[in-house]
């Protein structure tokens, strides 16, 4: 019986995260109430209570359902002979990464925090996104400095340069799709372009 109902409460919390992605997408976070996330996950401002303690705490756990620590991709893969191959191991993290955001609960969340959300309260959302870029870069960092030290990289290219250009290149690349992700393919035009930017980054 307790299993149930902790699978139960699993369940209307994810509910009503879903609930806020669609008002907050539709309305902007800082016009939006947590009554009306309630009504429109169809239970009472008292459930959204019980498992948020305010409108910031909800909006960090949406948020957190679609996080994706550069370090988790790259475990994803499961492939230990990456260690010796670092500049593949950032080449195939970024096109995971490009797989998720291709899909629709992934990408109505990054269009919320970016185009839909207002400093609020205890939201900021430019804060959130330079927390999330600057965990990308030092992450991608550590991997072309062990390009670096391999041999793999281009010997006038520090490894911090490195991360910033492809930091630089990505964040251009999600913003125009974001834009309007009918326009391309995030996957195809971003295997491309990360190909080539790694290419021009390889040691000949």
């Amino acid at each position: 019986m307790a299993r149930r109902t902790k699978a139960e409460a699993a369940a209307t919390r994810e509910a009503l995260l879903d609930a806020a992605e669609e008002v907050f997408l539709e309305k902007g976070v800082a016009r939006t109430s947590l009554e009306q996330i309630a009504r429109h996950a169809g239970m009472t401002r008292g459930a959204v209570y019980w498992h948020f303690r305010n409108k910031a705490d909800l909006f960090q756990a949406m948020l957190g359902r679609v996080r994706m620590p550069f370090q988790e991709l790259v475990a994803e893969i499961g492939d230990p002979s990456l260690v010796e191959r670092p500049l593949e191991a950032i080449r195939l993290a970024i096109l995971k990464g490009f797989e998720r955001l291709e899909q629709p609960h992934y990408r109505r969340v990054h269009a919320i925090l970016i185009h839909h959300c207002e400093v609020f309260g205890d939201i900021d959302p430019l804060a959130m996104q330079n927390e999330m870029a600057d965990e990308a870069c030092g992450a991608q960092a550590d991997y072309f400095a062990c390009a670096a030290r391999l041999g793999h990289l281009r010997d006038d290219l520090s490894p911090v340069i490195a991360a910033e250009l492809m930091q630089a290149m990505l964040g251009g690349l999600f913003h125009d799709w974001l834009r309007n992700h009918e326009r391309f393919s995030l996957v195809a035009k971003g295997r491309e372009l990360v190909d080539t930017q790694l290419a021009l980054m390889r040691r000949a």
